[in-house]
């Protein structure tokens, strides 16, 4: 890692409640995508998580989410790729749910970032794209199947073979964006989620990005799903239900 790139991959966090908000700070670059950029998303997330944080909002600084790889940086070098996959799938792996709060453009590795997230928050203005074949790069594996899952076989061949661009009414329809909104937008539902159980929001994220590859997902489902049904939260639900109030969820 260069220097330059240290300097250059900037992940802006600030905390609002039990909402972690996370912003790319590389407007420079329109928050294009680099090894250390990679890296440094990844560590904030785990350290949001790992840190206390019940919900994580991710956006991009400036017009743009992410434009995608920095081509004029080390994107062909044999370690973007293995930064980038690591921190897709660690987005995916954290045990609170991540927001996209989709501001603008989200490019290649930017709709790739957005597709790692549990939920997506779009503005009427973004768009997203894939346009390896534009470029003569490859996408993992994981990225044919996320996509595929989120808007159908076709409409997914149409993007990644045809690099067709895909807008924010598109995506509301196909089910890529979960709401259309601004950042504010995302930040309310973050608030929300932060709110509800956290043990319960664990299992359906485990449950919705098994892919059937990990031996052990099935089983660490069945443990969850037990942890839950035993949890002091389930009790705590019930208390607050007979009490007339909201429950004060603790995640035990």
């Amino acid at each position: 890692m260069t220097g330059t790139e240290a300097q250059s991959a900037k992940v802006g966090v600030r905390h609002e409640g039990a909402v972690a908000l996370l912003e790319l700070q590389r407007s420079d670059k329109r928050n294009a995508l680099n090894t250390s950029m990679c890296d440094a998303i990844r560590e904030a997330v785990e350290a949001a998580a790992g840190g206390g944080a019940r919900a994580v909002v991710i956006t991009g600084a400036g017009t743009a989410f992410c434009a995608g790889a920095d081509l004029s940086g080390d994107v062909y070098s044999s370690r973007f790729p293995l930064a980038l996959v690591h921190m897709l799938h660690t987005i995916e792996q954290v045990p609170v749910p991540v927001i996209a709060a989709v501001n603008g453009p989200a490019i290649g590795a930017g709709t790739q970032l957005a597709l790692a997230c549990d939920l997506r928050v779009v503005d009427e203005g973004a768009r997203f794209q894939i346009p390896v074949v534009k470029v003569g790069l490859a996408v993992h594996n994981w990225t044919v199947r996320k996509l595929t899952e989120m808007i159908g076989g076709g409409h997914a061949r149409t993007m990644l073979m045809g690099a067709q661009q895909m807008d924010s009414g598109q995506a509301g329809t196909l089910g890529l964006a979960n709401r259309i909104g601004d950042g504010e937008a995302a930040r309310r539902w973050a608030a929300e989620l932060a709110a509800y159980a956290p043990l319960s929001l664990q299992h359906l994220k485990l449950v919705f990005n098994d892919d059937g590859g990990r031996s052990k997902a099935s089983d660490e489902q069945t443990e969850l799903f037990n942890k839950v049904w035993a949890s002091e939260d389930k009790s705590e639900a019930s208390r607050a239900r007979r009490a007339g109030r909201a429950p004060r969820f603790q995640g035990a």
